[in-house]
């Protein structure tokens, strides 16, 4: 825990006499009184509750420090020479001020110098990044910053007390000039109560100070050393309840490779390490090799098995280890000897207005020490140039010097600015020969002129205080701010389902006539992989259907018809189904989808009458519709006994709706005639720019409608291009340039620097191979992306540079349609232009008839349970006029068909 100095020392508080003595005592008689444990209890519980609230855990806001961190900076103040001190000798030289152990201290200072802000450091202090400890105390080495003896101490604005032996004086607070709790952070868990404050950017902490002594609003946010990505949405300005979300920084190298650069706050690699072996010991994710190769900065390489998403596997480590962690901050300080709970923003307010308050002290001090060096300079000239010296010298007692001076000086006391005092008479006197006799009359007059000017400053000073103190926190800037620029990246986070990223690391088995699932049964028949977090959904020939965890094994129901994986507002997944509602009673058809219900518990798909039976059941993951054959049993006088149904005719609807009504007679069988089409509209994705993420529930900006097999364009800024699924667990880059639904007729135009000839060169080309990265520019160090275009008809100008002494060259256009044939993709492309270019900008590009592709009908996907009817209502709603789409499923995956 930061800088907390617990230490395992025993409590030896003595109730009572020895045993043989408190014998004889009660053997006497003479003292019947009893003293109360719960009393004593009371009573030296608080002394020791407040002690280590006020002496040991919490910070002061004051100074932002603890005692044990004042009193370090304390003892390397007075050790201070310049040079660097032996830690071992300054925890020393604390132990004069600080009452407990050695080892308390010299953690405290080693995470002091950790923090790189206050105490310069010299030899092994350690490693936040990989939790490498310190070397010990008499190994290294530590001096005051150039920072901390600017902005820490002022001994003549200081206030001092007594050590705790009374040997010594310290100081009560340092007269500390910044938001110094805010840029170190402090943690620390006292008696009753515990504080934790993070670490905020020097610079951003300057820039809110002075925002605030302008009566601007601000807004402050952690940065932690070890940087990372941090989303602050619920920061909750650092009070109990909020919460900030951290995660390292990774990416893709290659195919099979991902790298970590950056760790969350709070762990270092060897700990992110073991949670990443951990995860995939318990089947979570799935890696090939890890490696640690991190020095001055973090490099963490793992390598994946073939077939592994690599997006997919970041999400996974986001999400079951501690790549990814929360933080609650606690703002708790010390004020006026009590315990105060404020934000951040109060902390930063009432540092900026103490920092002004400590200025004016300093400044009222100079002013008193400028103005006494002013009188007395100005005694000393009316002294010496009106030679008053000699009127002292037929006096022969000190009594008579006195008050001769003070006679002589009578005179010419309405040239100054305060009484003459004795004790300037007696610094009168002490003047030697030798100065009086160099007396310069021009010198002195020149000295008290520097005086006036110094006096005015500050008197400016004191009158505009807090420009005064917005010049000084922009000195603290200029001086200090180099190299403290922000580490952690604020981002808002994307919420990772667990269910969607983990690794598939079990296999899930049903025994359909007995009604048992789970991952036990390895003599039943085999459904799907699985993980052990995921839910199940299963549907028996009853007409019943329920969710349940997976588990070893678990009774459901017997006769399963049907059992997958539960994925929780899934709209595309439509299930078909025909059944008899009861005994004997009529078949009813129905399409709906199952998005949200309770765990464990049993749903009717019907009515629930007893006797109902599912005579035909599919699972559809894109809402295809196939068509059916129902035929009837031979009784009486039926006249049609065979027919067609076509499942884009019927509506989807909520699970608990009854249906369209098929027959009222007895059906022999139902029989797949023709399998079915997706009947579902293509589906809108978004990319939101925030999260870096697609979606599909209107965040960002709308990149299209997408079928099964469309995909996505990506291209980068290093000249790569290649397509892509959209799927939502799908990641980019920062150096994406274009993100967009691929048109594998549509060609790209591109115009690039070549490195090697130093020319520029334009090309146009189509995607040759799916699924595959390709470079379209030359991959010499110097070669870079100029301008790339995916318009049909792209029209660029070329700005020329202005030759010395002359008009530059107008501008030239290019319609790169007429300019350059479409090429492959690895094609080197036609020269540009041979002149030196300025600029290269894309203009509106010429006008182009897209082919429009035929539009398919669609069924619309009504809302699980907004329509539904309740137990016994009978629906015979109609088959409706919306035929359902011909065209190719929207994926790869086939639906499930049952037929009984």
């Amino acid at each position: 825990m930061e800088e907390n100095e617990e230490e395992n020392e025993a409590l030896n508080t003595s109730a009572g006499l020895p045993a043989e003595e408190a014998g004889e005592e009660a053997n006497d008689g003479d003292q019947d009184a009893l003293t109360k444990v719960t009393g004593m209890y009371k009573d030296w519980f608080l002394d020791y509750a407040s002690y280590v609230i006020l002496e040991r855990a919490v910070p002061a806001i004051e100074d932002g420090f603890k005692p044990v961190q004042r009193r370090i900076m304390h003892a390397l103040k007075e050790l201070d020479d310049g040079r660097y001190n032996k830690v071992a000798n300054v925890v020393g030289h604390t132990m004069q001020y600080h009452p407990h152990g050695d080892a308390s201290i010299a953690d405290a200072m080693v995470q002091m110098g950790q923090k790189d802000l206050l105490i310069d450091t010299q030899g092994n202090w350690g490693n936040i990044l990989t939790g490498d400890r310190a070397a010990a105390s008499r190994y290294i080495e530590a001096r005051l910053s150039k920072f901390a003896l600017d902005v820490v101490f002022s001994p003549k604005i200081t206030e001092w007390q007594q050590s705790y032996d009374g040997r010594k004086k310290e100081p009560v607070n340092l007269p500390v000039m910044f938001p110094l709790l805010l840029a170190q952070g402090a943690e620390g868990i006292a008696v009753g109560l515990s504080t934790k404050v993070l670490p905020h950017n020097f610079i951003e902490l300057i820039d809110a100070s002075i925002k605030h002594l302008k009566g601007q609003r601000f807004k402050i946010f952690p940065d932690f050393p070890t940087s990372g990505i941090i989303d602050v949405s619920n920061y909750n300005d650092g009070l109990r309840g909020g919460k900030i979300r951290v995660r390292a920084k990774m990416h893709q190298s290659d195919k099979n490779k991902l790298i970590i650069n950056e760790i969350p706050y709070g762990t270092n690699t060897s700990s992110l390490i073991d949670s990443i072996l951990k995860a995939n010991d318990k089947g979570k994710i799935k890696i090939k090799k890890i490696e640690d190769n991190t020095a001055a900065d973090v490099e963490i390489l793992i390598h994946l098995p073939s077939g592994i998403s690599p997006d997919k596997t970041i999400d996974a480590l986001y999400a079951f280890t501690a790549c990814e962690s929360s933080i609650s901050p606690l703002g708790c300080i010390i004020e006026d000897n009590k315990p105060l709970f404020i934000g951040v923003t109060e902390m930063l307010k009432r540092s900026t207005d103490a920092t002004v308050d400590l200025l004016r002290q300093e400044l009222e001090i100079q002013l008193s020490e400028l103005q006494e060096q002013w009188h007395f300079a100005s005694l000393e000239r009316i002294f010496i140039e009106n030679r008053i010296y000699r009127d002292i010298e037929e006096e022969e007692t000190w009594e008579g010097v006195i008050a001769a001076i003070d006679k002589g000086l009578k005179l010419f006391t309405k040239y100054l600015k305060r009484k003459v005092t004795e004790e300037d008479i007696t610094r009168l006197t002490e003047i030697r020969i030798k100065r009086i006799s160099k007396f310069d009359i021009d010198k002195a007059q020149q000295h008290l002129d520097n005086l006036e000017e110094k006096i005015a400053e500050v008197k400016h000073h004191l009158a505009n205080l807090i420009e005064f103190a917005i010049d000084y926190f922009k000195r603290l800037k200029t001086t200090y701010g180099k190299g403290r620029e922000r580490k952690s990246e604020i981002r808002i986070f994307d919420d990772i389902e667990a269910t969607k990223v983990v690794i598939r690391n079990t296999k899930l088995y049903v025994n359909r006539e007995e009604g048992f699932v789970g991952t036990s049964l390895r003599r039943d028949e085999y459904i799907t992989d699985c993980s052990d977090i995921d839910d199940i959904i299963v549907f028996t020939k009853e007409g019943q259907m329920m969710v349940t965890k997976v588990d070893s094994k678990t009774f459901v129901g017997k006769n399963i018809i049907h059992v997958a994986v539960f994925k929780k507002k899934d709209k595309r997944t439509t299930y078909n189904m025909i059944y008899k509602d009861g005994k004997g009673g009529p078949g009813y058809i129905k399409r709906f989808n199952v998005t949200s219900m309770t765990r464990d518990r049993l749903y009717p798909l019907g009515s629930g009458k007893p006797g109902t039976d599912v005579m035909y059941f599919s699972a559809n993951p894109n809402g295809e519709a196939e068509v059916v054959t129902v035929l009837l049993r031979q009784v009486g006088s039926i006249k049609k006994l065979k027919w067609d149904i076509d499942f884009a005719d019927v509506l989807i609807k909520g699970r608990a709706s009854k249906g369209n009504i098929v027959t009222k007679y007895s059906v022999k069988r139902i029989e797949l005639k023709e399998k079915g089409v997706s009947t579902l509209k293509p589906r809108k994705i978004w990319f939101d720019d925030i999260v870096r993420r697609l979606n599909v529930d209107g965040r960002g900006e709308l990149l299209g409608e997408f079928r099964g097999d469309d995909m996505l364009l990506i291209i980068t800024q290093k000249g790569i291009a290649k397509t892509v699924l959209p799927t939502m667990t799908a990641r980019f880059g920062d150096d994406m340039i274009v993100l967009e639904k691929w048109n594998p007729k549509k060609p790209l135009s591109a115009i690039y620097f070549d490195g090697e000839k130093e020319k520029y060169y334009v090309k146009r080309f189509l995607i040759e191979h799916e699924n595959k990265e390709e470079h379209f520019i030359t991959e010499h160090p110097k070669s870079f992306l100029e301008l790339v275009s995916t318009d049909w008809r792209p029209v660029i100008e070329i700005e020329f540079p202005k030759p010395r002494g002359k008009d530059p060259k107008p501008n030239k256009s290019i319609d790169l349609e007429e300019f350059i044939a479409i090429k492959g993709i690895k094609a080197l492309g036609n020269q540009l232009i041979s002149e030196k270019v300025k600029n290269i900008n894309a203009l509106e590009p010429l006008p182009y008839e897209e082919p429009q592709a035929t539009d398919a009908k669609e069924i619309e996907v009504v809302d699980e349970e907004n329509v539904g009817a309740s137990e016994g209502q009978q629906e015979e709603d109609q088959a409706t006029d919306a035929k359902g789409s011909k065209e190719a499923p929207d994926t790869d995956d086939e639906g499930q068909t049952t037929l009984f």
